[in-house]
């Protein structure tokens, strides 16, 4: 992903909120913590063969 894009997707997550930083930043705090739980589910359902030892990490490296 480009400088470009990464600009365009703020620009548009902002427009989205009336440029309202902290409800911007609130949202995507939000989305967050909603998909940390699904993954948290998504891995207590798979089985070990199914990804072949992959583990799916919440904070990224």
């Amino acid at each position: 992903m480009t400088k470009e894009d990464v600009n365009f997707e703020v620009q548009a997550a902002l427009a989205w909120h009336d440029d309202d930083v902290n409800a911007t930043i609130a949202t995507l705090l939000e989305d967050i913590r909603h998909l940390r739980q699904q993954l948290v589910l998504t891995e207590s359902a798979m089985s070990r063969g199914m990804t072949r030892g992959w583990k799916p990490m919440l904070e990224r490296r």
